[in-house]
């Protein structure tokens, strides 16, 4: 049954496809650029139940997300744009549209610019370029560094950048940087609140806080090799209930360093990225129950694609993580540290159907003892056995732009 939606999703895609196109049209004197995609997207696991879907058995295409965005260019230094995004990951997303991004943007000199609003946060390679799914060799990016469950909580910041690319004397290549400082607010339908709620029954009203953070970024003298790292540092709180209680957290430290690379060539691509969060929080903060969580993330991935022709490209990576897990509770007891990792390695097939439509199928194969937090994607209301110490994981994702 799901095989014959899949085939039929990918023909109607293609057929739909056909008809479409940027839209421009005018309001005044300004040119406004509207464009949009969508994606659609299946999981077959062998064990584990895997991103809030029922994956295993007869697999899970409650996978679908879609945004929309305007755009223009008001002067040639002046530009604003948004996007709106709604998405249904599993038991993530339910179709709450929201604003994924949306920016006033003036660019002073090559190498000064500003931003303003909800802005996209720099952060990897990736990270602020996830909405572009067609450009990705991957149906999904590496979960180490990645997570799609995940996607709400780091997308974008509420606040302001300064930014701008400079070269270098004496050859050495061209500088690019970016700084911002602002506000982090999760959505209530994102991973972390829902794993709260799946598992001890605690129901947030709020999470977020001030961020602030950089990225800065060297195109090196070799060609087409970049080389860059980022900071963020977060100062975050979370509100809500847990068995008609108030439950509220506080995080003492949370940061995160990433490290990355990536070269290019005429067919094919390679890139590596390190990236370490470490996050020390306290829960039930102002009563006795209250305990001190440690939670020291480590994750990284080597990976690259090749293109064969202009319609096939095939990529792969191993993905990486250990997570480093303890504290103590009401500042007396400590309980024992866990360290649990995961490995997963994975290969891709990327076929542009045309210059709208992509189609990805992608072979997961993930080995060893999972955890049920970020950012392995294995939920306990999803898994009400346990977890298996392997999965296996088959991907088809389907997406159309324009």
């Amino acid at each position: 049954m799901y095989s014959k939606r899949i085939a039929s999703g990918i023909i109607a895609a293609f057929i739909i496809s056909a008809g479409l196109h940027a839209q421009e049209f005018k309001i005044g004197k300004y040119e406004v650029q509207a464009h949009g995609f969508g994606t659609q997207g299946y999981i077959k696991t062998n064990d584990n139940n895997w991103l809030t879907m029922q994956t295993s058995g007869s697999g899970s295409g409650v996978f679908t997300d879609a945004g929309f965005n305007l755009s223009s260019q008001f002067t040639n230094k002046f530009r604003v744009a948004a996007q709106v995004y709604s998405r249904k990951l599993g038991a993530l997303g339910d179709w709450h549209p929201q604003l994924d991004w949306g920016i006033a943007d003036y660019k002073v000199k090559p190498w000064l610019g500003f931003r303003g609003g909800k802005v996209k946060t720099v952060l990897g390679l990736y990270n602020d370029v996830q909405d572009l799914d067609f450009a990705n060799t991957y149906a999904l990016l590496p979960q180490s560094v990645y997570p799609i469950d995940m996607r709400d909580a780091m997308i974008a910041h509420e606040g302001g950048d300064i930014y701008g690319r400079a070269k270098l004397p004496r050859n050495l290549g061209a500088i690019a940087y970016d700084a911002y400082g602002g506000r982090r607010s999760d959505s209530m339908s994102s991973g972390y609140p829902y794993e709260l709620k799946s598992s001890i029954a605690a129901y947030l009203t709020h999470y977020g806080g001030p961020v602030y953070g950089g990225d800065l970024r060297w195109n090196t003298p070799v060609k087409n090799l970049k080389l860059g790292m980022s900071r963020q540092n977060e100062q975050i709180t979370a509100a809500g209930t847990y068995q008609g209680a108030p439950y509220a957290e506080s995080s003492r430290h949370d940061w995160t360093n990433q490290y990355y690379g990536q070269y290019t060539a005429n067919r094919w691509h390679a890139e590596s990225e390190y990236k370490r969060y470490y996050r020390d929080q306290i829960v039930m903060s102002g009563t006795p129950a209250a305990f001190d969580v440690d939670q020291d993330i480590r994750g990284w991935y080597v990976g690259g694609g090749f293109t064969v022709n202009k319609w096939l490209e095939g990529g792969s990576y191993f993905s990486h993580y250990r997570d480093f897990f303890g504290g103590t509770l009401a500042g007396i007891i400590t309980y024992a540290d866990a360290a649990t990792k995961d490995l997963a390695k994975v290969v891709t097939a990327k076929f542009t159907l045309n210059r709208f439509t992509t189609v990805k199928v992608e072979g997961h194969f993930m080995d060893g003892a999972p955890n049920e937090f970020y950012p392995a994607g294995f939920y306990a209301a999803e898994n009400p056995q346990g977890l298996a110490p392997t999965t296996n994981a088959f991907v088809v994702r389907t997406g159309l732009s324009f």
